[in-house]
């Protein structure tokens, strides 16, 4: 990398932002660090960008391979999405644990027997149940509104409204359209499906569902409905979800145990294997780099930029659903059969590396239905004893 030094990368990394403050002679542990660079090297080091080469010593002076310039710049950047995000509005500094699952303080019981797919538009958190969608303020989980919608199986937030999957039946089954902007009631139909969706992604300008007879639709917006639906016949055997990247639509599909991309057109360009074909891949997340698919007793992680498996990160029996919060991937896994034992995996999304999770029971816990995350919290829909409730850690 040249004659990078470390004193620079704190200069590119911290930038104008960097804290001032009393430069002394001893700069915090570091004895080597002069005065006019101490106010930069003490904020890489507060914020766990750098320990410095010793427990005293920083090396200004010393090379920087690419490796580690790549490190602190990752590091920088994740401090600057953590320092942007709602948890910074709200003084939220620490990282949400799970310990309230004991006393449950974090449940929202909302009126209906079984609450299923979750997503986040931003602020307020949507439940599907089971003839309604409700809106649940992110901030303390209090319920705010509901529209009525036939059976919603797969919710996602586009456009400034809330999409919605669902249907009276097999053979009934539509895109409706919520606008949060508009009083609560039956949300509007907008496009018809040939059967039900189980996957929907949104590529900037299209939405996509992948569905339940091994095709793949794409529904395109208009000015009046019925809005234009083109369908694809992939041959998809057991699909588990659809994801868009920026670039490309991804859906993973059980036989084989693969992973799809797709063109503009929704045809398959690419595709990579999992694993054994009954490893039943759920629907992926999106790291920035990676797509991540939960699959048999792992989650692999496939990287976009060649469709590479980069990683197989045991998280389990019968890896079952994940959520990403930016930060941290937390994940489902289900040894099969709704009373069968069940835990969480919460990891570090850098290096996949396994963060510590207390509360959650991990033998005997709840059926969890669907996860979610708003960039503070996660949240997930359980069944509890006889009621289905709404939680948030």
């Amino acid at each position: 990398m040249g004659r990078l030094k470390l004193a620079l990368v704190a200069f590119v990394v911290i930038g104008a932002g960097a804290a001032t403050g009393l430069v002394q002679d001893v700069c915090g542990p570091f004895t080597d660090v002069s005065p006019a660079l101490c106010p930069y090297v003490l904020e890489m080091y507060y914020l766990g960008i750098t320990a410095g080469t010793s427990p005293t010593t920083y090396s200004p002076e010393a090379t920087v391979t690419r490796g580690q310039a790549a490190v602190f710049v990752s590091k920088g950047v994740n401090q600057a999405i953590a320092r942007s995000s709602r948890r910074a509005a709200l003084g939220q500094w620490w990282t949400p644990s799970f310990t309230t699952w004991l006393n449950g303080l974090a449940t929202t019981t909302l009126p209906d027997a079984y609450l299923g797919p979750l997503v986040c538009d931003g602020s307020d958190v949507w439940v599907g149940g089971q003839t309604a969608v409700f809106r649940v303020r992110a901030s303390d989980g209090k319920l705010l509104d509901t529209w009525t919608v036939p059976n919603p199986f797969r919710l996602i937030a586009a456009m400034g409204r809330i999409f919605v999957a669902g249907g009276t039946s097999p053979t009934d089954v539509s895109i409706f359209m919520i606008d949060p902007a508009s009083p609560p009631g039956p949300a509007a139909a907008v496009a018809a499906l040939p059967s039900p969706a189980w996957g929907l992604s949104f590529d900037g300008g299209r939405l996509w569902t992948v569905n339940l007879d091994g095709s793949v639709s794409i529904i395109t917006p208009a000015s009046s409905v019925p809005w234009t639906v083109t369908t694809i016949a992939l041959g998809l055997k057991a699909a588990g979800g659809i994801l868009f990247d920026g670039k490309n639509t991804w859906v993973s599909d059980a036989f084989p145990c693969s992973l799809s991309k797709l063109n503009d057109a929704g045809g398959i360009v690419q595709t990579v294997g999992l694993g054994p074909d009954n490893c039943v891949p759920s629907a992926p997340a999106f790291d920035g780099s990676n797509i991540l698919v939960p699959a048999g007793d792992s989650l692999k992680a496939v990287r976009v930029s060649d469709g590479t498996l980069a990683a197989t990160i045991p998280v389990g029996t019968g890896a079952a659903q994940l959520a990403f919060d930016g930060e941290r991937l937390l994940v489902e896994s289900d040894a099969g059969g709704q009373n069968a034992p069940r835990g969480l995996t919460l990891l570090r999304a850098a290096d996949f590396g396994t963060l510590q999770i207390e509360g959650f029971p991990p033998i005997g816990g709840p059926s969890i239905n669907a996860m979610a995350a708003d960039g503070v919290n996660f949240w997930l829909t359980f069944n509890s004893g006889s009621e289905t409730v709404l939680a948030r850690y």
